[in-house]
């Protein structure tokens, strides 16, 4: 029942006003055509030469997607202090250590609290993690019943008799299909999440709750949304991981679901202590181009869900065609670190070709600096992933992260951070 109501919720979470918006586009024949801005052309039209040039150009773009799509993500000179809230050496049948630990993130007299839910395998060296947010709640992934409730806020749900954005009872275990800790942790992976609310609440809140706390802001046309301040909470959490003793903080890899996708993304392309991104079913704005204008239209995106982006994205609805940006541009911001793009074969909202064609179309850069990058032209058949440095694949099945996916990421950093054959 858990596992039937959990699926439910995360259709809430991802549709709940499609019925009253345009469904968009989903029909390739009515594609119109579309021209992409090359990764390793200037603005002013020089090609990228050297490496050098790279760094430049890199900067270039990512000014481009800080001012015109996600916001600018402002500097950080605060401090972060942590409490242990618990610790259990015997948690999963013996499997890991779980650690529960507050993250007080500090900007002068200003304070955000962050709880961290951590398991790590027994190991006597330092481990390889897999760091990502979670939709409801810590207590939520795991069955382990003596997991804190998230203390952040959280979407209210009549289901789980969340009436007031605070995490109840009811949300405990229901989406441990999402996350299969013991099976990470059998493969010799750890795993660190947290609440998204806990950064910043996913609403209209006129951007004064959550991290926006810490920050004397004038919002403008620029200032960031709140895919900028989700991204900015990874890169916390990455201050913390680096002081961990049990953690190999050179292998952090950071994946994220629909909109978390998007976010992890732009938090790969802003943080380059992230060693390895996964985007699973991240869609419009996250993976999948956005000049093909194809399953999720950005006019449903500005009515529903403004505050995701900075203000200026606005303008671009109905006028794709103007963005001086497109998503396998995010993508090729990341390089030369690993990537991995996954898409369903039934979710067409968030438009699986659309997310292949950025894999297709970044990796041009990956191939400019380490001469491997996305190794197919042609989107690969149904639950055949494919690995390069840019990986991918396309299940069969619905908007969600499944034990498939898992497998397929574990896989993948397999690969790249332990160089076993693919």
């Amino acid at each position: 029942m858990k596992i039937i109501l959990s699926f439910l919720i995360l259709l809430m979470i991802t549709f709940s006003v499609v019925a009253q918006q345009d469904p968009g586009n989903y029909d390739e024949a009515k594609i119109s055509p579309y021209t992409l801005p090359d990764p390793l052309v200037f603005n002013n039209g020089s090609k990228v030469i050297t490496n050098k040039d790279w760094e430049k150009r890199r900067k270039e773009i990512y000014k481009l997607f800080s001012e015109e799509v996600y916001g600018v993500i402002p500097s950080w000179k605060g401090e972060i202090k942590m409490t242990t809230v618990s610790r259990k050496e015997t948690a999963l049948d013996g499997l890991a250590t779980r650690e529960e630990v507050m993250l007080h993130i500090k900007n002068g007299d200003k304070q955000l609290n962050v709880l961290l839910l951590i398991y790590l395998p027994h190991s006597s060296k330092k481990v390889p993690v897999f760091l990502g947010y979670n939709f409801y709640g810590n207590q939520t992934i795991t069955s382990e019943p003596d997991i804190t409730l998230t203390p952040g806020w959280v979407r209210n749900n009549n289901a789980y008799k969340i009436t007031e954005h605070k995490a109840t009872e009811a949300s405990r275990g229901l989406f441990v299909t999402m996350w299969p800790v013991k099976d990470i942790i059998s493969r010799g992976y750890g795993v660190v999440t947290l609440n998204y609310g806990d950064i910043d609440p996913d609403d209209r809140d006129d951007f004064k709750n959550g991290v926006h706390r810490l920050y004397n802001e004038k919002h403008d046309s620029t200032s960031w949304g709140k895919i900028s301040s989700w991204a900015w909470g990874l890169s916390r959490v990455m201050d913390y991981l680096e002081t961990n003793s049990k953690i190999d903080a050179g292998k952090v890899a950071i994946l994220g679901h629909s909109r978390l996708g998007k976010t992890a993304l732009w938090a790969g392309a802003s943080d380059k202590r992230f060693a390895l991104v996964i985007s699973n079913n991240s869609g419009r704005v996250g993976a999948a181009l956005t000049k093909r204008i194809f399953g999720e239209p950005l006019d449903f995106m500005h009515e529903a869900i403004p505050f995701w982006f900075c203000d200026n994205f606005a303008k671009y609805t109905g006028k794709e065609s103007l963005l001086p940006v497109d998503q396998h541009e995010l993508i090729a911001m990341i390089a030369p670190r690993p990537v991995y793009v996954a898409s369903a074969q039934e979710d067409l909202w968030a438009d699986p070709k659309g997310e292949f064609l950025s894999c297709v179309n970044a990796s041009p850069v990956y191939q400019f600096l380490v001469k491997e990058g996305f190794p197919v032209a042609a989107m690969p058949p149904v639950n055949h992933p494919v690995f390069g440095t840019i990986g991918y694949h396309i299940r069969t099945g619905k908007h969600d992260v499944t034990p498939y996916d898992w497998q397929c990421y574990m896989n993948f950093a397999d690969f790249h951070f332990k160089r076993k054959s693919k």
